[in-house]
């Protein structure tokens, strides 16, 4: 049976450990602070700390959706998990990219207005990863060699 373009390797794990999972305060403070970088691709809001060097290791990640938009935290929840099963789904475009990226830490906000359904999440996400992997190479490029 031949291998179509949606099947993925069969040593391609999509977890989402609690390892990849940003909670420290100051980590979070260095990605909010002038050190991040970031841009919209709505509904969601990327935001990122560059690592000094091309890695294949995940980025940390932070999920967050607005308590004044969503005043329910059911609302809330739901689209967290949303974005948090599009990360695990395709962060591999990330990872397994052939230069590696340069994402230490990763913030995904999402700044919609209106509860948004999977297929849509998914769909910005990827094209947010593939905004970060350029915008982060072409960075490298422009900074001068240590």
């Amino acid at each position: 049976m031949p291998r179509t373009e949606h099947q993925a390797p069969i040593s391609r794990r999509y977890t989402f450990p609690k390892e990849e999972h940003l909670c420290r305060k100051k980590l979070i403070e260095e990605l909010f602070s002038k050190q991040g970088s970031s841009f919209g691709v709505y509904p969601l809001r990327i935001v990122w700390v560059a690592s000094p060097a091309p890695t294949a290791a995940p980025p940390q990640v932070l999920i967050s959706v607005s308590k004044r938009t969503f005043k329910r935290a059911v609302d809330r929840n739901r689209l967290k998990r949303l974005i948090r099963e599009a990360y695990r789904l395709n962060k591999y475009r990330l990872l397994e990219h052939p230069t590696g990226h340069q994402v230490a830490l990763l913030g995904i906000i999402f700044t919609g207005k209106e509860k948004s359904p999977l297929g849509l999440v998914e769909k910005r996400l990827i094209s947010a990863l593939y905004r970060l992997l350029n915008t982060t190479g072409e960075a490298s490029r422009l900074l001068p060699p240590t």
